[in-house]
């Protein structure tokens, strides 16, 4: 929805709930897009922010399990004099 800031200030708590509700609220000047309402993210609670970390950690070893360890990665542009090829 898009409406105009002079006839917002009179809606403001109406626009306020449409855009927490998830609908679009866009206000303009002299017809331009200037701000958009959105809700605010809420904060992640003591578990989820756990759940969040874990998965990460989880993330990173499997994705560690899969190529090459760091140390050994560039192995290939090196010969066996340990020399660039």
């Amino acid at each position: 929805m898009k409406i105009s800031v002079s006839e917002a200030k009179g809606q403001l708590s109406e626009l306020v709930r449409r855009a927490e509700a998830g609908d679009e609220v866009i206000l303009t000047r002299h017809g331009h897009p200037a701000v958009r309402l959105v809700p605010v993210a809420r904060p992640l609670d003591r578990a989820q922010r756990r759940a969040l970390l874990e998965a990460a950690r989880a993330a990173g070893v499997a994705k560690a399990r899969k190529g090459p360890r760091a140390a050994r990665s560039q192995d290939h542009l090196y010969g066996k004099d340990g020399l660039p090829r």
